[in-house]
């Protein structure tokens, strides 16, 4: 049984797929092991590969962690969701959301008061609604859209975690958020985060915290086309390499 990997924005347009299988003798690999397989398969792509994260069973791993072929395998190029990519098939539904309705990844146009209304709490003072749209102009440069893409069901895992993250930190915060995917037009919400806590303080912090935190670790990348051309955009978390393993980024 081959080990089967799943590729995703620029990395999968760099291979020319979004699923690759890879032959090997070994009932287990460790994961730096399977990304040097997997370079000196497509050379071309051997940089990206190497800056990308292996998600096993929709969890970040870390180079020296075991793989085997029956588990689910995917290569994380650095995410960057928050600001807007092409999906590489089209949508079984329009909107996927975890069990509580809380954390939602849709096609569709966000209806920021329905993502507002999942936090309202009779015992909390406080509540910010952060709205991520998608400019006109960046570096000088005219975008004329953002394309989204995700892989689904880590991405919805990961933003439920983050809401156990900013509960942990903050006792009784509720959080509620809504990614677009696909394509946003200028003006139109990418993203919307709603938090709600019993004093503004916290509210300001855990909002702060929950976009950047998502920037960095939810497997959701973006595409920014311009009027001369496109490029998918890395992780903007400023300098150094991305490592989604290296803790919060508040």
């Amino acid at each position: 049984m081959p080990y089967k990997v799943q590729l995703f924005a620029g990395l999968a347009d760099l291979v020319g797929n979004s699923e690759v299988s890879l032959a090997s003798d070994s009932p287990s690999l460790t994961v730096a092991q399977l990304k040097q397989e997997l370079s000196m398969l497509y050379p071309r792509a051997e940089y990206a590969i190497q800056q990308s994260f292996m998600a096993v069973d929709q969890r970040y791993a870390a180079d020296s962690q075991s793989v085997t072929e029956v588990q689910e395998l995917a290569l994380i190029p650095p995410v960057s969701g928050g600001d807007g990519i092409v999906p590489h098939a089209e949508p079984d539904a329009a909107s996927m959301s975890t069990e509580d309705g809380r954390y939602e990844l849709t096609y569709n146009k966000i209806e920021v008061e329905k993502v507002a209304g999942k936090v309202s709490h009779p015992d909390h003072g406080a509540a910010l609604v952060f709205i991520g749209t998608t400019r006109e102009h960046t570096g000088g440069k005219r975008t004329l859209q953002l394309d989204y893409e995700a892989y689904i069901p880590m991405a919805l895992h990961m933003l439920c975690s983050l809401g156990d993250e900013i509960t942990s930190r903050w006792p009784g915060a509720a959080t509620a958020i809504t990614h677009r995917l696909g394509t946003v037009h200028i003006g139109e919400s990418s993203v919307v985060i709603a938090v709600s806590t019993p004093r503004r303080t916290d509210c300001y912090e855990a909002s702060r915290y929950a976009i950047e935190r998502l920037k960095q670790v939810v497997p959701i990348w973006k595409k920014e086309i311009w009027e001369d051309g496109s490029e998918w955009v890395g992780h903007q978390l400023g300098p150094g390499p991305w490592n989604p393993l290296a803790g919060d980024k508040p």
